[in-house]
């Protein structure tokens, strides 16, 4: 396939989940996109609670099953290596878009803070949570992360290297501030219904496997200098004196 196609697949495939990216703020937040979390007529309960689970499950297991070394080095052997990153950046954006389309409302509100200056604390926390969320992809590469960084190298007939492991920023407090993030703008907003509650319930309990499990492929990769890391840096709470006992 040409340089120029494989460039342009991966600035489409970026720009494609930047755009899901920003709905799902929305979508979450229930501000400004046509249809939020909660927006729509509710249906059974349990019904819409097991296609909203499944919705989330499909997310779950792209991330983790294309994420894995073993995968990466297999798919490779089916798309051009430097299509890899974008590949798995534009079937995760349009998992994300599927389950927000499909996503059943579940509007029944389980809290309402009402005190408006504690409901715009909160709100302003939630949208800190996806601003950290962004921030610490940049801190990290985020071009490389999305797969914009790959394609441009291969583009311009320069071998890819990954980007050095290093302590930078808010990842010389926390190990995953990009997990916290999202762990915050799901759990803060201050109105929670069924259906935010248990997108906040499953997204957390899969972050807390997902980390375990990207943490054991970046110590096969990276070695002891993670695992000092690791030894001396909190995972998900800031300060946590529990790292320092790994």
């Amino acid at each position: 396939m040409a340089r120029g196609r494989i460039l342009v697949y991966g600035v489409i495939s970026y720009v494609f989940f930047f755009v899901t990216f920003c709905y799902a703020i929305g979508f979450v937040e229930n501000l400004i996109v046509p249809k939020g979390m909660n927006d729509g007529a509710a249906e059974a309960t349990f019904r819409s609670s097991i296609i909203n689970v499944l919705l989330l499950g499909l997310f779950a297991v792209q991330h983790t099953i294309m994420a894995r070394p073993a995968f990466k080095t297999w798919w490779c052997r089916v798309v051009p290596r430097p299509m890899e990153r974008s590949t798995f950046v534009l079937v995760a954006s349009a998992i994300l878009a599927l389950m927000m389309w499909q996503w059943c409302p579940l509007p029944e509100v389980v809290w309402d803070v009402q005190m408006p200056a504690l409901r715009s604390i909160l709100l302003g926390l939630s949208l800190g949570g996806w601003l950290l969320v962004l921030y610490a992809t940049f801190v990290i590469d985020h071009f490389d992360l999305f797969g914009l960084r790959q394609v441009w190298l291969y583009f311009r007939g320069l071998e890819y290297h990954h980007p050095p492991f290093a302590e930078r920023s808010v990842y010389k407090i926390i190990r995953h501030p990009l997990m916290l993030g999202f762990i915050v703008a799901f759990w803060a907003p201050p109105t929670m219904t069924q259906g935010s509650l248990l997108f906040a319930i499953v997204t957390t309990a899969y972050v807390l496997v997902a980390v375990k499990i990207e943490e054991r492929d970046l110590v096969a990769i990276l070695g002891e200098p993670y695992l000092e890391y690791r030894r001396r840096t909190p995972g998900l709470i800031p300060f946590w004196p529990m790292a320092k006992k790994r």
